[in-house]
Protein backbone atom coordinates (compact mmCIF):
# COMPACT_ATOMS: atom_id res chain seq x y z
CA UNK A 1 0.00 0.00 0.00
CA UNK A 2 2.74 2.49 1.48
CA UNK A 3 4.70 1.01 -2.31
CA UNK A 4 1.66 2.45 -4.57
CA UNK A 5 1.44 5.42 -2.31
CA UNK A 6 5.13 6.31 -2.97
CA UNK A 7 4.95 5.60 -7.03
CA UNK A 8 1.93 7.21 -7.48
CA UNK A 9 3.06 10.37 -5.46
CA UNK A 10 6.62 10.90 -7.22
CA UNK A 11 5.16 9.21 -10.79
CA UNK A 12 2.58 12.18 -11.07
CA UNK A 13 4.60 14.85 -9.26
CA UNK A 14 7.28 13.95 -11.69
CA UNK A 15 5.13 14.30 -15.45
CA UNK A 16 3.64 17.51 -13.61
CA UNK A 17 7.37 19.34 -13.28
CA UNK A 18 8.61 18.13 -16.20
CA UNK A 19 5.29 19.48 -18.13
CA UNK A 20 6.19 23.04 -16.72
CA UNK A 21 9.86 22.55 -17.50
CA UNK A 22 8.69 22.50 -21.15
CA UNK A 23 6.17 24.49 -21.92
CA UNK A 24 8.65 26.98 -23.39
CA UNK A 25 8.65 24.17 -25.57
CA UNK A 26 5.33 25.12 -27.57
CA UNK A 27 6.92 27.96 -28.73
CA UNK A 28 10.32 25.84 -30.28
CA UNK A 29 10.78 23.41 -33.03
CA UNK A 30 8.70 20.18 -31.89
CA UNK A 31 11.70 17.81 -31.26
CA UNK A 32 12.11 20.04 -28.59
CA UNK A 33 8.44 18.60 -26.74
CA UNK A 34 8.88 15.32 -28.54
CA UNK A 35 12.28 15.08 -25.78
CA UNK A 36 10.18 16.02 -23.38
CA UNK A 37 8.08 12.86 -24.21
CA UNK A 38 11.00 10.79 -24.00
CA UNK A 39 12.10 12.28 -20.65
CA UNK A 40 8.63 11.21 -18.98
CA UNK A 41 8.92 7.46 -20.88
CA UNK A 42 12.33 7.53 -18.62
CA UNK A 43 10.55 8.90 -15.55
CA UNK A 44 8.37 6.31 -15.93
CA UNK A 45 10.91 3.63 -15.86
CA UNK A 46 12.55 4.90 -13.10
CA UNK A 47 9.27 4.86 -10.86
CA UNK A 48 8.94 1.64 -11.73
CA UNK A 49 11.89 0.35 -11.12
CA UNK A 50 12.94 2.40 -7.43
CA UNK A 51 9.44 2.07 -5.84
CA UNK A 52 7.79 -1.38 -7.14
CA UNK A 53 11.02 -2.91 -7.83
CA UNK A 54 10.15 -3.81 -11.16
CA UNK A 55 12.16 -5.29 -13.79
CA UNK A 56 11.97 -4.12 -17.15
CA UNK A 57 13.29 -6.53 -19.92
CA UNK A 58 13.10 -5.76 -23.70
CA UNK A 59 12.90 -8.24 -26.14
CA UNK A 60 13.77 -8.44 -30.43
CA UNK A 61 15.71 -5.01 -30.04
CA UNK A 62 17.28 -6.64 -33.37
CA UNK A 63 13.19 -6.79 -35.21
CA UNK A 64 13.26 -2.85 -35.11
CA UNK A 65 12.28 -1.90 -38.52
CA UNK A 66 15.24 0.70 -39.23
CA UNK A 67 15.64 1.07 -43.22
CA UNK A 68 11.93 1.87 -44.25
CA UNK A 69 8.44 3.40 -42.73
CA UNK A 70 6.32 0.88 -40.35
CA UNK A 71 3.44 1.39 -38.19
CA UNK A 72 3.75 0.00 -34.54
CA UNK A 73 0.88 -2.35 -33.42
CA UNK A 74 0.81 -2.66 -29.57
CA UNK A 75 -0.87 -4.72 -26.79
CA UNK A 76 -2.42 -2.15 -24.27
CA UNK A 77 -2.81 -2.91 -20.36
CA UNK A 78 -1.37 -0.26 -19.12
CA UNK A 79 -0.52 3.92 -18.84
CA UNK A 80 3.31 2.64 -19.32
CA UNK A 81 3.52 1.67 -22.47
CA UNK A 82 1.96 5.64 -23.72
CA UNK A 83 5.00 6.49 -22.02
CA UNK A 84 8.19 4.23 -22.54
CA UNK A 85 7.33 3.25 -26.09
CA UNK A 86 8.48 6.78 -26.71
CA UNK A 87 12.11 5.97 -25.50
CA UNK A 88 12.42 2.77 -27.79
CA UNK A 89 11.20 3.85 -30.74
CA UNK A 90 11.25 7.40 -32.97
CA UNK A 91 8.98 9.62 -31.03
CA UNK A 92 5.73 7.90 -32.28
CA UNK A 93 3.03 9.34 -33.30
CA UNK A 94 -0.30 8.19 -31.27
CA UNK A 95 -3.90 8.27 -31.95
CA UNK A 96 -5.79 8.99 -29.37
CA UNK A 97 -9.30 9.59 -27.94
CA UNK A 98 -10.24 13.79 -28.62
CA UNK A 99 -11.08 14.67 -25.15
CA UNK A 100 -7.28 13.58 -23.87
CA UNK A 101 -6.95 17.50 -25.95
CA UNK A 102 -8.89 19.32 -23.89
CA UNK A 103 -6.78 18.44 -20.84
CA UNK A 104 -4.72 21.59 -19.85
CA UNK A 105 -1.16 21.64 -20.53
CA UNK A 106 -0.52 17.85 -21.45
CA UNK A 107 -3.66 18.20 -24.01
CA UNK A 108 -1.11 21.00 -25.53
CA UNK A 109 2.01 18.59 -25.34
CA UNK A 110 -0.64 16.01 -27.24
CA UNK A 111 -1.66 18.96 -29.83
CA UNK A 112 2.03 19.69 -30.88
CA UNK A 113 3.35 16.50 -30.94
CA UNK A 114 1.02 16.28 -33.84
CA UNK A 115 -1.10 13.53 -32.28
CA UNK A 116 -4.06 12.46 -34.19
CA UNK A 117 -7.64 12.24 -32.77
CA UNK A 118 -10.99 10.73 -32.84
CA UNK A 119 -14.18 10.84 -31.49
CA UNK A 120 -15.18 7.46 -30.96
CA UNK A 121 -18.43 5.64 -31.70
CA UNK A 122 -19.51 9.12 -33.48
CA UNK A 123 -19.55 9.87 -37.34
CA UNK A 124 -17.82 13.32 -37.61
CA UNK A 125 -16.51 15.38 -40.28
CA UNK A 126 -13.11 14.68 -38.72
CA UNK A 127 -13.21 10.79 -38.23
CA UNK A 128 -15.00 10.49 -41.87
CA UNK A 129 -10.78 12.16 -42.93
CA UNK A 130 -8.94 9.87 -40.84
CA UNK A 131 -7.46 7.50 -42.46
CA UNK A 132 -6.81 10.01 -44.95
CA UNK A 133 -4.76 12.25 -41.96
CA UNK A 134 -3.15 9.31 -41.04
CA UNK A 135 -1.76 8.66 -45.27
CA UNK A 136 -0.76 11.92 -45.68
CA UNK A 137 1.07 12.34 -41.91
CA UNK A 138 3.08 9.17 -42.29
CA UNK A 139 4.25 10.17 -45.72
CA UNK A 140 5.78 13.80 -44.85
CA UNK A 141 7.58 12.24 -41.19
CA UNK A 142 10.09 9.54 -40.25
CA UNK A 143 8.34 9.00 -37.23
CA UNK A 144 6.10 5.48 -37.04
CA UNK A 145 2.73 5.83 -36.30
CA UNK A 146 1.19 3.71 -32.80
CA UNK A 147 -2.05 1.83 -32.62
CA UNK A 148 -3.50 -0.20 -29.92
CA UNK A 149 -5.33 -2.55 -32.00
CA UNK A 150 -7.11 -3.75 -29.02
CA UNK A 151 -8.81 -0.30 -28.72
CA UNK A 152 -8.00 0.50 -24.99
CA UNK A 153 -6.68 -0.73 -21.94
CA UNK A 154 -7.47 -4.40 -20.96
CA UNK A 155 -6.66 -7.00 -18.37
CA UNK A 156 -3.80 -8.99 -18.72
CA UNK A 157 -6.16 -12.37 -19.41
CA UNK A 158 -8.53 -10.67 -22.14
CA UNK A 159 -8.09 -11.63 -25.68
CA UNK A 160 -11.02 -9.71 -27.10
CA UNK A 161 -10.69 -9.41 -30.72
CA UNK A 162 -8.59 -6.84 -32.38
CA UNK A 163 -10.60 -3.77 -33.52
CA UNK A 164 -10.74 -3.71 -36.94
CA UNK A 165 -9.16 -0.21 -37.55
CA UNK A 166 -6.40 -1.61 -37.42
CA UNK A 167 -6.39 -3.67 -40.54
CA UNK A 168 -7.86 -0.39 -42.33
CA UNK A 169 -4.84 1.31 -41.34
CA UNK A 170 -2.51 -1.35 -42.91
CA UNK A 171 -4.39 -1.52 -45.91
CA UNK A 172 -4.33 2.04 -46.36
CA UNK A 173 -0.51 2.63 -45.42
CA UNK A 174 0.57 -0.07 -47.19
CA UNK A 175 3.96 -0.44 -44.85
CA UNK A 176 5.29 -2.93 -42.75
CA UNK A 177 3.45 -3.54 -39.41
CA UNK A 178 5.94 -4.00 -36.05
CA UNK A 179 4.07 -5.85 -33.36
CA UNK A 180 4.75 -5.51 -29.98
CA UNK A 181 3.70 -7.57 -26.85
CA UNK A 182 3.86 -5.99 -23.51
CA UNK A 183 2.67 -7.47 -19.93
CA UNK A 184 2.63 -4.47 -18.27
CA UNK A 185 -0.78 -5.37 -16.69
CA UNK A 186 0.31 -7.64 -14.13
CA UNK A 187 2.49 -4.42 -12.64
CA UNK A 188 0.64 -1.35 -13.55
CA UNK A 189 -3.27 -2.59 -14.00
CA UNK A 190 -5.74 -0.40 -15.43
CA UNK A 191 -7.98 -0.66 -12.27
CA UNK A 192 -6.41 -1.69 -8.68
CA UNK A 193 -3.55 -2.18 -6.75
CA UNK A 194 0.06 -2.04 -8.75
CA UNK A 195 2.35 -4.66 -7.85
CA UNK A 196 5.79 -5.07 -7.09
CA UNK A 197 8.54 -7.96 -7.86
CA UNK A 198 7.84 -8.60 -11.23
CA UNK A 199 9.31 -8.74 -14.56
CA UNK A 200 7.68 -6.38 -17.11
CA UNK A 201 8.55 -7.32 -20.45
CA UNK A 202 8.61 -5.70 -23.76
CA UNK A 203 8.95 -7.94 -26.69
CA UNK A 204 9.37 -6.53 -29.88
CA UNK A 205 8.12 -9.05 -32.31
CA UNK A 206 9.11 -10.04 -36.21
CA UNK A 207 7.53 -6.99 -38.45
CA UNK A 208 4.77 -8.31 -41.25
CA UNK A 209 5.09 -7.61 -44.07
CA UNK A 210 2.30 -5.30 -46.61
CA UNK A 211 0.81 -6.87 -48.91
CA UNK A 212 -1.43 -8.96 -47.29
CA UNK A 213 -5.30 -8.61 -47.15
CA UNK A 214 -6.79 -6.89 -44.24
CA UNK A 215 -8.70 -9.67 -42.41
CA UNK A 216 -5.31 -12.43 -43.12
CA UNK A 217 -3.13 -9.36 -41.47
CA UNK A 218 -5.46 -8.57 -38.61
CA UNK A 219 -5.61 -12.71 -37.98
CA UNK A 220 -1.78 -13.12 -37.91
CA UNK A 221 -1.42 -9.47 -36.28
CA UNK A 222 -3.60 -11.00 -33.39
CA UNK A 223 -2.36 -14.31 -33.09
CA UNK A 224 1.30 -13.36 -32.77
CA UNK A 225 0.85 -10.82 -30.15
CA UNK A 226 -1.60 -12.67 -28.20
CA UNK A 227 0.42 -15.88 -28.60
CA UNK A 228 3.62 -13.95 -27.29
CA UNK A 229 1.40 -12.48 -24.29
CA UNK A 230 0.78 -16.18 -23.45
CA UNK A 231 4.62 -16.67 -23.05
CA UNK A 232 5.19 -13.94 -20.82
CA UNK A 233 2.72 -14.74 -19.12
Amino acid sequence: MIRNFLFSFFFFTGIILISIIFIPSFFLPQKIVLFGGKVMGHWSAFCLRFFLSTKIIIKGRENIITDKKFFIASSHQSMFETFYLQTIFNSPVFILKNELLKIPIFGWYLKKIGSISIVRNKTTKNNLGFFDQIFELINKSNRPLIIFPQGTRLPPEDRSSFKKGASKIYDKLKIQCQPVAINSGYTWPKHGLKKANLNLTISILKPIDEGMNKEEFLSILEENIYSELNKLN
